[in-house]
């Protein structure tokens, strides 16, 4: 390709919007444009990164005998109320009506709709299945931003295995974790298999692959010392053992006019974080609830979610809490209280000696024991972990580290086959009910991510494999015919080779041309320019490392081709 028939319209300012690095370097490199909040325009460069991506993640399913689909992106809204998610998917799904009336829905993801074709498998003989596809999707995102990091429409390849038993799901799930590792090496994406909630997908089992950067929005706990790793929605940690007292015989009330926070309660009466019980007044599944935790710790919604199987978890107005417990937050506790569901965080369990609200504005409770004057009906992990907890698998001290989430899979179980009416006949003739998994990446995030994980002060520096040019090779004059002769020759030369070449034959200052190839990250160029021809040589420059060599002219492409070859091998 020439650079003066590419269209790449580079920005030498970064544009005022942009928060995260990939965002400003994608849009100063003339890769995407914004049309609207959430929804990118992928122009020629960013195009030639994704379809990289997607071969490379095609060549990985491919391997273990994944079959590529293309489905529809608009559904009917029937499939979805049948699988039950159509109220559960809430205002992050686009729904329209057709000119007949009909609801419909523009696809989050593909369960129901692969599941439907499922419904043609007639034999455990046609089993397993794996099934995928690079499809658009669509979420109503509340606050899109970081560029293609959080958006409303975007390409996944999600795909989907149908096995008999527990035992073949588990296999396909092994298979795609494998996979992923293998792919995200290739994209040259750093990514942590970590433990995770299904969420509204269900099932049993679900692992994310978490890219550290500080542009993510998902926490990762991790061990340093171990492989424990899991997102802040499942992880858990090993608390020290606390030694209370014995407390007193029944709670003892006392006056906290000024206490109305957990900081202010410590301050003002002595009582540490770590010995008083937070209690949260929450409406989950339109079902008002307590949730009680230490003082110290914070609710982790998922988990609440997951603990319950509910779907919805919202705070209680301050009438509701009103209502319910005759009091206002600040004051408020579970010791007496009846008719609501309370549910304790772990942490809570046998201890004694506690303060809490007493349901009474400007008083709380001492002395009292959870277990004996709370009627706990229900004990789950719900606290979020935090960094320095000891790990729950060898003690030592965890890390969080902020990720962003290039990839997830999921054992969703028989949820979606069962809501269908999937079936097949079985080894001895009975129908039985398949089995699924549910594997997603994002491409355009994956891309984004990319850009986080390689980039410099000069622009991106993207790994070979995904680069939209290999090779960049600058003539510095147009009107110098030894200069455009042996630029066109190493060309030639290159695209013979198999070799995806940017010829940048611009009538530009050579400034503007090394800074617009190192900003969009193109990882060798050959310079070509009279001074060195004269000699014999061009320059060889490496972009990630910015080490440049002077070779004969003759040799350029067996030099760039041995620099290629030591960085697959070093790749692996």
């Amino acid at each position: 390709m020439r650079w003066s028939q590419l269209y790449v319209p580079t920005l030498r300012e970064d544009p005022a919007d942009a928060d995260a690095v990939s965002h400003r370097l994608l849009v100063r490199g003339g890769f995407v444009r914004q049309l609207m909040a959430g929804h990118y325009s992928l122009l020629p460069l960013a195009v030639r990164v994704r379809s990289k991506i997607v071969e490379i993640i095609r060549e990985e399913m491919t391997a273990i005998g994944a079959q590529e689909f293309v489905l529809p992106a608009m559904h009917p809204a029937e499939i979805w109320q049948r699988s039950g998610r159509w109220e559960v998917m809430g205002e992050e799904m686009f729904r329209l009506k057709d000119r007949k009336g009909a609801d419909m829905a523009l696809g989050m993801t593909h369960e129901e709709i692969f599941t439907v074709l499922a419904q043609e498998l007639r034999s455990y003989r046609d089993l397993p299945q794996i099934w995928y596809q690079f499809q658009t999707k669509f979420r109503d995102e509340a606050r899109p931003k970081s560029g293609l990091l959080r958006v409303r429409e975007f390409t996944m390849k999600d795909s989907y295995s149908f096995d008999l038993a527990q035992e073949g799901l588990d296999r396909s799930f092994d298979l795609h974790k494998a996979a992923y590792e293998r792919i995200f090496a290739r994209l040259g994406l750093p990514a942590i298999a970590v433990q995770a909630s299904s969420g509204s997908m269900g099932g049993s089992a679900s692992v994310e692959f978490m890219s550290p950067s500080e542009a993510g929005e998902d926490l990762v706990v991790r061990c340093p010392s171990c492989r424990y790793a899991a997102n802040t929605e499942k992880a858990t940690s090993a608390l020290a053992a606390v030694a209370d007292g014995p407390g007193l015989d029944a709670p003892e009330r006392f006056d906290t006019p000024d206490a109305r926070t957990i900081d202010e309660l410590t301050r003002l009466h002595g009582v540490p974080a770590d010995r008083q019980i937070k209690t949260l007044v929450l409406v989950v599944d339109s079902r008002l609830t307590l949730v009680v935790l230490r003082g110290d710790h914070t609710l982790v919604e998922q988990k609440l979610l997951d603990a319950l199987a509910a779907t919805a978890v919202r705070p209680a107005t301050a009438e509701e809490i009103q209502a319910a417990l005759g009091a206002s937050p600040g004051s408020l506790g579970a010791v007496g209280v009846t008719g609501l569901p309370i549910l304790a965080d772990e942490a809570l369990r046998g201890r004694t000696d506690m303060t809490t609200g007493a349901n009474t504005d400007g008083v709380h409770l001492r002395g009292l024991s959870v277990e004996r004057d709370i009627a706990v009906q229900h004990w789950a992990d719900l606290r979020e972990v935090v960094s320095g907890e000891p790990c729950p698998q060898c003690g030592t001290a965890l890390e969080v580290v902020v990720t962003i989430e290039v990839g997830h899979i999921f054992k969703l179980g028989r949820k979606y086959t069962e809501a269908l009416g999937v079936t097949v006949a079985g080894p001895d003739g009975d129908r039985v009910t398949p089995i699924m998994g549910s594997y997603g990446i994002g491409v355009e995030r994956a891309l984004a991510t990319i850009v986080e994980t390689h980039h410099d002060e000069k622009g991106i520096v993207w790994p070979a494999a995904v680069a939209p040019f290999e090779v960049a090779v600058v003539m510095l004059s147009t009107t110098d015919e030894t200069v455009t002769e042996a630029a066109e020759s190493l060309y030639r030369q290159l695209r013979a080779e198999r070799v995806d070449v940017l010829l940048d034959d611009r009538d530009e200052r050579p400034g503007v041309k090394f800074r617009d190839v190192e900003l969009i990250g193109i990882p060798y160029r050959i310079t070509v320019g009279a001074r060195g021809l004269a000699e014999g040589t061009v320059e060889l420059t490496t972009r990630a490392t910015g080490e440049t060599q002077l070779v004969p002219v003759g040799e350029a492409v067996e030099h760039l081709r041995k620099r290629r070859e030591t960085r697959m091998s070093a790749d692996g």
